[in-house]
């Protein structure tokens, strides 16, 4: 034996895997030889050896419990046995097959009275079988499992047989097939081969996995028999395989590669497929048992995987039978599938409450209770159908926003219970069908800004504190002063130092005075206490902020068992009632408003004689006003009351008042008294406390607080009878208190909630039995844990478990009650609650559009009358008879109204100076046009004069009026105009005009402000509300949290677990924001509060913004929303107006060089060469990016109609690439052929004699990408296209389509491309001028101001990163495209000017174009503004004056220098040598 093997020997398993050393396990005691380890397959091979013999079932053992301590993927054992070669025994023989039943159970039956023969000589072991089970014995090698532990045990060389007694048949029918056994790994290594048979020495590197998806071992025979068996009818259970008959079942969590095969249960979390190139389909399961999560892969060939499809859905239970191993391209553990059946949804996983009366659950969270609550209201919802309880309630910490969830859950999904002859059930018809009543609700944060008086004796003592700091159970008392005052006169005084055993800190001495020579003679807190506690018995308390002085007391009274429960007032919360416009209520600050001498302030004698003589002042001034002391004082001062203690409490709408009420408590506490938490003061609860149930909430709670905190029993009842019940939770629910010392053990949690009983009981308040729910089910901790990680809490890991219960779980929780006392509370007093409830929709089915009077009839007369303007008094037939038919549709629907509202607030744009730019579809609708909605004119192409208002409707073979020849009017000779894009009403309101319109408008971003402030003047003030919007944690942000906790707990865990661990995280609510453009419009005479709550967004209380409290979407078919964007193009036109003084309305669209620079660079003046392009749209809307522009090149434009239809394709999803792309170059359709705008499909089915309303419908079905979603409805609308002779290309192409742009929505902004794209091909330098000012975000002046070459070498530089380029630099290159461009038409960049240039826009002049100061790198625009402000007066006199007059920095100084803009002028005022050099 070599010296490397002795010192090798000298080591035990058990002294390597220390954490295994206490293993009952022989194997711990073998020598280890060496250990191999790949990081790569995370797996590990230990190579050992020892004289003692040890079994087979030791060492498997050993390697599960390595695998799973060290979380590896496989963990093998290379065992050799080099001790003396023992003889063997029938008994041995025994042993093995009794320790092999234990692991599988059919065994014991096999091996039933078997006879065990041992031939010494020959070595053979002869199992003699009872049964006729040898065969099957054979088939799944267990006689070579038995051969292979007397190997391991023993060292020898026996050879073990099986054969079934010569009394019985030799055949058997093999029957149910069972999992195989484990076997251990051979030393010799195997070969493995790929999925078509072939061997592989090592895993493919860098591979696709559509090329090694799984490196699998050669099928057993086991499996080869199973493949036979599996072509015969199966059983109903079978989805895949064959029936799985064995009774053994692992958890994932245990799976490794040491098993040859698993059989395991779990659900389908995710599923995925993928067609190969060998025409197969990968099919991959991610199946949880909630204890890990693993993928299950499949190979199938298209008929089987179309058998198996359909039974394998999401959310499915089912049970796998496959063999683990590492995934070569996941390199992770995987599961290669054999079997798959159905499965039961285990009890685990479906907790059902089969309680006979059942329990109702009033404090609940869902993902809207921001980053705490994990579970949706949805699922919340469908938990209590399950459990067959009759209501639950929603109580959110401080928000209302998983109310619109839950109502449209109901209403969605329980109609079909309400039974009604005709018409649709209403909402509320629906929710009194619905199994459970919603109960809606809020966890609100109370203030006590309202405090009530105890009663004032005859006497009463003034006291103050000195203290070394702010915390008792820190701090020490250095001094107390007492003054005794009965009517009105100061009687007695007690006074003195208190050695507080500790220095006292320098900033106390500063501020007091007292120091620690003062004190250190001084008796201690035990002897002064019980002199104070007497001095003041029987009198009423008086100090400035009590609750400070009273805190130091009550603990050292506690500490020495002394009784303190003295009625207290405050004079600080008298002052802020009396005096609320004082800046603060400092007591100096109030003795000096009312005339008190305060000398010596911050010495606590000279405090309680200040205190003492304000008291008088103030009781003095309190009777002037009414006010009486013994009753409650109210601070009404929204800032005090913001920063006051707040205290939890659950506050349930019980009806519409209720839930009107609600909402304002909710909207108040976000918008008036928000402060880190959205507080209601006591007060304001009080004001609007009607239809409303107030319960004690949780451990936070007043009530809980007040008996943790020892308050009198007199005080605690007064709390407990404000509240209409009490609660109590699970103790487990408040461990905390007991882990952070607070309370000794549970039972103090059981004194706690006990007390809280006898309360209720004694003042007949009913107290009801709560979860405070934060998750659905047990192991959904693991998402709240998650997230709380996230947000750094160092307690994460100890959630306590708030989940749902059920009754019986909820009995137990509280065993320590009597049985009927249990019952009461968790059973019959939340039903009590839950009664008090009505069925309440919390959003309104009414629909209440503002209303403007006259709108109908001013909508059809400005129509009518631009009509006229355009088409002549007698107007044309298609003119008339498309007006009548919109103006029906639009008045009898409803819509006048926003008509009108776009009408004022285009009109008042365009009055402003700006061009307005229509979204959606509102260009279909000529009506629109008419009224200046849109300049979109949705008529088939024609001609029109605007002289003599002769028109032409005749066909001319084009599709849009602008590509119409130029013509002259045959009845005066002026030249004639060309309209019409040919686009149908009904894409906008549909073929019964009962579609809800949305009319979307672009305006100029520096004018969006403006727009959003005029919505105010149309409908007046407090009638308008931001759209709200409420952002959640997303997939890839839930992903990271979920890896950040890993990696700091030094964790591993398998992806598709990490996929479902996240997948639980997302949907959470992080905050809440406001729609760029929404405006939500309430009518006059109506409160917001009928519809929802308001908030400022992201809950930032300096914002002068108010939105919405619910997501938008949530109320927008009940209030009119506005969609007032903010866009670029009308920007960038107005910038182009104003600099050339070309009316951008006058620019002609059917301009030639401006329609070829889609096709080419000609226009330009540049060659593609030049530019590094084949077409010259660089920097026009639509079409200036590198996809579309690979578009232009494809199609080669050249109409106006091409130009929509290209615009179409590019906004749309799977329209263009793989569809409409493929199609044209394989020559089926061609440009105009091909479906590129959502009203195509329409006008193509109905041309080809599908009927209008089917027509409509598949176009919105496609539109919405939801073809392929409802397969039923699409099977009967493909049946219905192609009885109409639509080809199947059609058909397929509307299958692929995920979402389609509306011909309307095209033509509009390719109207304001067009006009942009005409300066820059007529007026270049004012073009380039306006997009470097507007658009070029990304400029940077390092690269972009110093010539053509530096251009050209920047974007080499980043075309030789490729894929390496950042976010800066791909961001930075379509501006570096532009920017060579225009040096290639002959203009430059002048100078940075510190006179000329401005703050942030470029300007154009004649030798150039001018930057401004802020593209100077280092030079932002707050020092670029600053100097052209200073600048106004004269011309700077030095560097020195500039820097001084401009207020520049250092930084933004050095950066002007660099740039040149500095040259020649002086440093300071006074002159130096270098300034003459």
């Amino acid at each position: 034996m070599s010296k490397k093997e002795e010192y090798k020997l000298d080591k035990k398993v058990k002294d390597i895997f220390t954490n295994l050393s206490n293993e009952d396990n022989n194997f711990c005691n073998a020598y280890v030889v060496e250990v191999k380890f790949s990081k790569k397959f995370n797996a590990v091979i230990l190579i050992a050896k020892s004289e003692i013999n040890i079994s087979l079932f030791d060492i498997e053992r050993f390697e599960r419990r390595a695998c799973k301590e060290y979380e590896l993927n496989s963990f093998k054992v290379d065992y050799t046995y080099t001790g003396k070669t023992n003889e063997i025994s029938p008994k041995n023989i025994q042993d093995i097959l009794m320790i092999l039943s234990t692991k599988q159970d059919y065994t014991k039956r096999i091996f039933e009275n078997c006879n065990i023969d041992i031939n010494l000589e020959s070595k053979d072991v002869i199992i003699t079988l009872k049964k006729p089970y040898a065969d099957f014995v054979i088939l799944k090698k267990i006689d070579k499992y038995i051969n292979k532990c007397l190997d391991v045990e023993f060292g020898t060389g026996y050879k073990v047989k099986v054969i079934n007694d010569s009394s019985i048949s030799a055949h058997i029918d093999y029957g149910p097939r069972v999992v195989k056994l484990s076997e251990l790994p051979q030393t010799k290594k195997q070969v493995e081969v790929d999925q078509n048979g072939n061997p592989i020495s090592e895993p493919a590197k860098n591979v696709p996995e559509e090329k090694v998806p799984f490196v699998r071992q050669k099928l057993t025979e086991e499996e080869k028999e199973e493949r036979k068996l599996a072509k015969e009818p199966q059983p109903e259970n079978v989805i895949y395989g064959i029936n799985i008959a064995t009774p053994d079942r692992i958890k994932i969590v245990d799976i490794n590669t040491n098993y040859d095969r698993v059989c395991f249960e779990g659900q389908i979390f995710e599923r995925d497929e993928r067609e190969l190139k060998s025409g197969k389909i990968l099919l991959t399961l991610d199946v949880t048992d909630y204890t890990n999560t693993i993928a299950c892969k499949m190979f199938l060939d298209k008929q089987k995987f179309e058998d198996v499809t359909s039974k394998l859905k999401k959310g499915k239970y089912i049970t796998v039978q496959g063999r683990p191993q590492v995934d070569p391209f996941a390199k992770e553990l995987g599961i290669m599938v054999s079997n798959i059946n159905t499965a039961e949804e285990p009890q685990t996983v479906y907790r059902s409450d089969d309680s006979e009366e059942k329990r109702v659950e009033l404090h609940l969270h869902t993902k809207m209770s921001a980053m705490d609550g994990v579970s949706s209201a949805v699922d919340i919802f469908k938990q209590a159908v399950k459990f067959g309880h009759k209501a639950v309630a929603i109580t959110d910490h401080g928000v209302a926003q998983a109310f619109p969830e839950a109502l449209h859950y109901i209403t969605d999904n329980f109609s079909k219970l309400v039974k009604k002859e005709k018409g649709y059930p209403t909402t509320q018809e629906i929710l009194d069908a619905a199994p459970v009543k919603v109960i809606y609700g809020v966890e609100g944060y109370l203030t006590q800004d309202v405090e009530p008086f105890a009663h004032i004796s005859d006497t009463y003592c003034v006291f103050d504190l000195e203290t070394t700091g702010f915390n008792p159970k820190f701090e020490k008392i250095t001094e107390i002063a007492v003054c005794k005052v009965r009517n009105g006169e100061i009687i007695d005084e007690f006074t003195t130092f208190v050695n507080p055993e500790k220095p006292i800190p320098k900033a106390v001495q500063e501020l007091t005075h007292i120091t620690d020579e003062m004190v250190k003679d001084a008796p201690k807190i035990y002897e002064v206490l019980p002199e104070f506690l007497e001095f003041t018995k029987g009198c009423t308390l008086v100090a400035h902020n009590a609750k400070f002085d009273v805190s130091f007391i009550k603990y050292f009274a506690d500490e020495q068992k002394l009784e303190f429960n003295p009625s207290v007032i405050d004079t600080l919360t008298i002052a802020r009632e009396l005096y609320p416009t004082l800046d603060n209520h400092k007591l100096g600050t109030i003795a000096e408003n009312l005339g008190v001498s305060l000398e010596g302030a911050h010495r606590a004698i000279n405090d309680t004689r200040a205190t003492a003589k304000v008291m008088l002042v103030m009781f003095e001034d309190a009777k002037k006003r009414g006010i009486d002391p013994n009753g409650y004082m109210y601070t009404n001062i929204e800032d005090e009351a913001k920063k006051l203690p707040y205290f939890h409490v659950i506050i349930l709408a019980k009806n519409y008042v209720g839930l009107k009420n609600l909402y304002k408590l909710i909207s108040y506490s976000h918008v008036t008294y928000f402060n880190r938490r959205p507080r209601i003061p006591r007060s304001l609860l009080n004001r609007y406390k009607e239809g409303l149930i107030i319960g004690s909430a949780c451990e936070r709670g007043e009530l809980y607080q007040a008996i943790l905190n020892k308050e009198p029993m007199e005080k605690i009842e007064n709390i407990a009878k404000y509240y209409d019940y009490l609660e109590i939770q699970p103790l487990d629910n408040n461990q905390f208190y007991i882990d952070q010392g607070v309370l000794a053990s549970k039972d103090d949690l059981i004194k706690i909630n006990k007390e809280i009983v006898e309360v209720g009981d004694k003042l007949r308040i009913p107290v009801v039995g709560t979860c405070d729910v934060h998750f659905l089910n047990p192991d959904d901790e693991i998402y709240r844990r998650i997230i709380m990680a996230g947000q750094g809490f160092s307690d994460a890991d100890k959630q306590a478990p708030l989940y749902y219960r059920t009754t019986e779980e909820m009995l137990k929780e509280f065993d320590y009650l009597s049985p009927e006392k249990a019952y009461e509370i968790v059973v019959t007093n939340t039903n009590k609650v839950a009664d008090w409830c009505d069925r309440i929709s919390p959003i309104s089915d009414e629909k209440c559009p503002p209303h403007i009077d006259g709108c109908e009839k001013t909508i059809e007369d400005i129509a009518m009358t631009k009509a006229k303007e355009l088409y002549g008094e007698n107007l044309p037939t298609i003119v008339k008879e498309r007006l009548d038919k919109e103006l029906d549709s639009i008045i009898k629907n409803g819509f006048s109204v926003m008509y009108i509202i776009a009408q004022k607030l285009v009109w008042k744009s365009n009055e402003d100076g700006y061009l307005v730019g229509s979204r959606g579809s509102v260009g279909s609708s000529f009506v629109a046009n008419m009224t200046g909605i849109t300049e979109v004119n949705s008529l088939i192409p024609h001609y029109r004069c605007p002289n003599c208002k002769y028109s032409d409707f005749s066909p001319h073979g084009v599709k849009n009026g602008f590509d119409l020849p130029d013509k002259a009017c045959p009845e005066c000779g002026e030249m004639l105009e060309k309209d019409g894009m040919d686009i149908p009403f009904e894409t906008f309101l549909g073929f019964n005009g009962d579609k809800e319109p949305d009319i979307d408008l672009n305006f100029s971003g520096e004018y969006q402000a403006k727009a959003h402030r005029y919505t105010e003047v149309i409908f007046g003030k407090g009638t308008t509300y931001k759209a709200g919007t409420i952002g959640t944690v997303a997939d890839k942000t839930a992903y990271g949290f979920v890896l950040k906790y890993l990696e700091e707990r030094n964790k591993t865990m398998l992806s598709p677990e990490v996929n479902r661990i996240s997948k639980g995280c997302t949907g959470i609510k992080r905050t809440t924001g406001q729609h760029p453009g929404g405006i939500i419009v309430v009518p006059k005479g109506r409160e917001i509060y009928e519809f929802c709550p308001v908030q400022h967004p992201a809950d930032d209380p300096r914002s002068d913004i108010v939105t919405t409290h619910f997501d938008y979407h949530s109320i927008d078919k009940n209030l009119l929303k506005l969609d007032i964007l903010g866009h670029d193009d009308p920007t960038v036109i107005r910038m182009l107006q104003d600099i050339t003084g070309v009316d951008p309305k006058k620019i002609p669209l059917d301009d030639k060089e401006t329609m070829s620079i889609f096709s080419s660079t000609e226009a330009l003046g540049v060659t593609q060469d030049q530019i590094h392009s084949e077409v010259g749209t660089f920097g026009i809307p639509e079409f200036g990016t590198k996809f579309v522009r690979g578009m232009l090149v494809d199609t080669r434009p050249t109409t106006f109609e091409e130009l929509i239809r290209i615009s179409g394709l590019s906004h749309g999803t799977d329209v263009w690439l793989n569809n409409a792309q493929s199609l044209i170059e394989a020559g089926t359709v061609t440009l105009s052929e091909a479906i590129c705008t959502r009203d195509d499909i329409m006008t193509y089915l109905i041309s080809m004699g599908v009927p209008p309303n089917p027509a409509f419908k598949i176009m919105e079905t496609v539109r919405k990408g939801k073809a392929l979603k409802d397969k039923e409805k699409w099977a009967e609308y493909k049946a219905l296209m192609k009885e109409h002779d639509v080809p199947d290309w059609y058909i397929e192409s509307c299958e692929k389509i995920k979402y389609m742009f509306p011909k309307a929505h095209a033509a509009a902004y390719v109207t304001m491309a067009f006009r942009i794209a005409w300066f820059k091909v007529h007026r270049p330098k004012a073009y380039y001028t306006a997009f470097f000012s507007i658009r070029a975000d990304d400029f940077d002046g390092d690269f972009m101001l110093h010539g053509k070459q530096v251009v050209i070498d920047k974007m080499r530089e980043i075309d030789n990163m490729g894929n390496a380029a950042g976010n800066k630099e791909k961001n930075m290159y379509p501006i570096l495209e532009i920017v060579l461009e225009m040096h290639e038409r002959g203009i430059n960049f002048l100078p940075v000017d510190i006179y000329k240039s401005d703050a942030i826009k470029f300007i154009m002049e004649e030798d150039g174009i001018r930057p401004p100061l802020s593209k100077l790198n280092g030079f932002g625009e707050v020092d670029a503004n600053k100097l052209v402000e200073a600048r106004q007066e004269e011309r700077f006199t030095s560097i020195e004056q500039m820097a001084n007059k401009a207020k520049l920095g250092k930084v933004a100084v050095e950066t002007l220098q660099k740039a040149g803009c500095l040259d020649g002028m002086p440093r300071s005022e006074q002159m130096d040598m270098f300034d003459l050099i």
